[in-house]
């Protein structure tokens, strides 16, 4: 009929690693008669009626960065590699973003929440399990209100973050595990340290530009006692390169003035990504999972003096630059976990592995509850899931929208009035 108008069905496609969902739009057309002209010139005034809307899917992505606080027990944080930081207040029924119009970059590597005021937050932006989709941070991020509002608070040059500790007991003695960029070297890497809450830092372990600071734990009887892991690592369109002699385990016994490489008992040589955990039960015990062409699972019983291998088994090393993320339980001092392809436990102090059930694979971040350690999360690459029955069973990973896009599609082929 001369004259008509016709309805111009659109299909927007959200492309992810699990799925797609579709909606379809009604727009008004052009009539055959009147095309639309290929080269019309709009007022950019007129996009600002656009608005973006969720339409799903709400199914977890990648996390790398998980956190709890004690005296809140239904109380979490996790940081999305693609997705920013998200918080629950009712032990993971329901999240909620709470970094959007703050941050300025979507990929987390660390949470941390003050012991000592549960308000003090801390987040480091870039994700530090540097597969080939990576995407670089801008900083250190900090709320004092518990996540209702941010400031930016430094270290804009750390690239990937890997880790932040804080203080039990003074919320401003942070300590921040900073990769560097993961493209290339540059300075802003290693152990950094701020004394008043994250006005200024101090770089107080540095060994190169090529190589930065992958993991940091803290003893939990003495503050002043620190690990931290070093790894030398590059990233190429193509390709990976881990390891050289730089990378190793180092310890501070005065917070971070001076520090000591343990090389005892570890491999020699050319090193790769190594994580490590202190016993919370016995601050002697001191596990590092070391990538190294004699590499496994090493265990010091006095402080990290020396250390012996007691598992050499390819399980817990599975795809170094993606985890060896290594946990000891809080009251045991023979139990320890490490998060890889599968979810591993081991009672026997790390000797043996058994894998531990949960809802999805390749993990990379765990918490325990330090009184009650029945109340675990775990961040992998579905999202982030919480257990209060010691992993019999986990809360939903179908509320958290923070699927990683890895591709958009248009079909423009036969459409009336485009060319």
């Amino acid at each position: 009929m001369e004259g008509s108008r016709k309805l111009l069905l659109v299909t927007l496609a959200v492309i992810t690693s699990f799925g797609f969902v579709r909606e379809l739009i009604a727009i008004p057309a052009q009539s055959e008669e009147k095309p639309t002209n290929p080269n019309a010139v709009y007022d950019p005034a007129l996009y600002q009626a656009l608005r973006y809307r969720m339409i799903g899917p709400y199914r977890g992505s990648r996390v790398t960065a998980v956190t709890g606080v004690p005296s809140q027990p239904r109380t979490f944080y996790f940081g999305g590699v693609g997705g920013g930081v998200w918080k629950t207040t009712d032990g993971g029924e329901r999240w909620r973003n709470v970094s959007d119009n703050y941050f300025e970059a979507g990929s987390m590597g660390a949470v941390a929440v003050a012991e000592s005021d549960p308000n003090v937050v801390f987040a480091g932006t870039g994700s530090a399990c540097v597969r080939g989709n990576v995407s670089p941070g801008i900083g250190v991020y900090k709320s004092t209100d518990a996540s209702e509002s941010w400031a930016h608070v430094g270290l804009p040059e750390a690239g990937q973050i890997g880790r932040i500790r804080i203080h039990p007991r003074d919320p401003d003695r942070v300590y921040v595990a900073a990769l560097g960029h993961i493209f290339g070297p540059n300075e802003q890497r290693g152990v950094f340290r701020s004394r008043n809450g994250g006005e200024s830092w101090e770089n107080v372990l540095y060994i190169s530009e090529r190589t930065g600071a992958i993991d940091l734990v803290m003893d939990p009887s003495n503050p002043r006692i620190l690990y931290a892991t070093m790894w030398t690592v590059e990233r190429k369109p193509w390709t990976l390169t881990s390891g050289s002699e730089e990378s190793g385990l180092y310890k501070t016994t005065d917070g971070g003035d001076t520090w000591t490489e343990l090389t005892e008992g570890l491999p020699r040589g050319i090193k790769g990504r190594i994580g490590v955990t202190v016993s919370p039960a016995n601050p002697k015990r001191v596990w590092a999972l070391v990538e190294a062409e004699e590499g496994g699972v090493f265990r010091s019983d006095n402080g990290g003096a020396t250390f012996r291998r007691i598992n050499e088994e390819r399980a817990p090393q599975t795809r170094p630059f993606y985890f060896m993320h290594i946990y000891a339980h809080p009251t045991d001092e023979n139990t320890v976990f490490v998060v890889t392809r599968p979810f591993l436990k081991s009672i026997d102090g790390g000797v043996t592995f058994e894998p531990v059930g949960n809802p999805f694979g390749d993990n990379h971040d765990l918490w325990m509850h330090p009184e009650d350690p029945d109340i675990l999360i775990l961040g992998n690459d579905g999202g982030a899931y919480v257990t209060f029955n010691n992993t019999q069973s986990w809360t939903t990973y179908l509320n958290q929208p923070t699927a990683e896009l890895y591709h958009v599609s248009t079909d423009r082929s036969r459409t009336p009035g485009l060319p």
